[in-house]
């Protein structure tokens, strides 16, 4: 049965769901990414001690608020969808468990950096740099995963690792980009320097995904390139493209005078993230384990669904708004770093 005939016949909250559980997957992947990003980007001499210190300013005031977001993705999904829950689970429990190791290394690092003697700093450094890497590489390979079908086949192992190896791009080319906006001076020349290499890694590996996935996803080919439809669709990636060209020409200019446009990479990768999510939505929906179940068969019974939005209404706002007022309490460039 096609999605408007569910939708005609009542069955509208696995999609109010599947939009929440959307929302925040890509509202972790824009926050976490960077804050990730930033700790990959981290300067491993012991003479960039005060760069560490301000590229960790940076992001201390959000980075434990941002997996907010990853824990409310995987608690929708477990309450709204638990069948797909334990699919995609049961599949991805080591890669999942590796990921869980990395954000403890990066949560330990952040706080005993702090406390450590001086000649123990730069190795609770280190380990929040490995952190970030092994969050990032888990991240996209599970993504590959999940793309490929769960599929265990040695070309879909190599389609992971190239999906752990763009996201990871991704992550550091939107890190980048946040130091432009936040820092000055040394520290923002070399973050110039970090996101134009980044970017033009996350390209490739963009261009890469995008090539494969239709390829080894006949549906996905047919629903991209189907006569009218393509000639819409086909925008996501010609805006994608653009907006990769258009940081790639701004990134030559700066920085410029009173810091001018400092903030607008960090605006086109965010453009960037929305139309890679929209063009991986596309691809899937309503399928929300590609070729096994779709959202309705998924989904929990009316009743439960019908009891957990009312606290969904509740929640998701509520962590909104506190998200928009952390990032407007701590606006501006990122300070010296001081710990009382």
């Amino acid at each position: 049965m096609s999605s408007f005939a569910e939708m005609a016949n009542g069955d509208w909250l696995p999609v109010v769901f599947i939009g929440l559980m959307g929302l925040a997957v890509i509202v972790y992947a824009i926050l976490d990414g960077y804050d990730l990003g930033v700790g990959i980007l981290l300067p491993m001499d012991a003479a960039d001690e005060r760069q560490r210190d301000t590229m960790i300013a940076s992001i201390g005031p959000f980075w434990d608020a941002n997996e907010t977001w990853l824990v409310l993705a995987i608690g929708l999904l477990l309450i709204a969808f638990p069948v797909a829950h334990s699919i995609v689970l049961t599949n991805l429990y080591l890669p999942a468990a590796i990921m869980l190791i990395g954000l403890i290394m990066r949560g330990v690092a952040f706080d005993f950096r702090a406390k450590a003697a001086v000649d123990h700093k730069l190795a609770w450094d280190r380990t929040f740099k490995l952190g970030s890497l092994l969050t990032s590489l888990t991240q996209g390979y599970m993504l590959g995963q999940y793309v490929m079908g769960f599929d265990s086949s040695w070309p879909a192992q190599v389609f992971c690792a190239l999906s752990a190896v763009g996201v990871t791009a991704a992550y550091t080319y939107i890190g980048g980009a946040w130091l432009i906006m936040k820092t000055e001076d040394a520290l923002q020349g070399r973050a110039i320097r970090w996101t134009r290499r980044a970017g033009r890694a996350a390209f490739v590996g963009v261009v890469a995904v995008s090539a494969v996935n239709p390829l080894v996803n006949p549906g996905v080919f047919d629903r991209w390139f189907t006569f009218p439809l393509v000639m819409f669709v086909l925008l996501v990636p010609i805006l994608c493209f653009f907006a990769f060209a258009a940081n790639e020409i701004l990134l030559r200019r700066l920085p410029k005078v009173d810091d001018r446009h400092c903030w607008i990479p960090f605006v086109n990768v965010l453009l960037v993230f929305l139309l890679c999510f929209a063009g991986l939505a596309f691809s899937f929906y309503p399928e929300i384990v590609p070729g096994q179940l779709t959202i309705w068969e998924a989904a929990s019974a009316r009743e439960s669904l019908q009891f957990i939005l009312v606290g969904a209404v509740i929640v998701v706002p509520v962590i909104l708004l506190y998200t928009a007022l952390s990032y407007r309490v701590f606006r501006g460039k990122a300070t010296e770093l001081h710990y009382h």
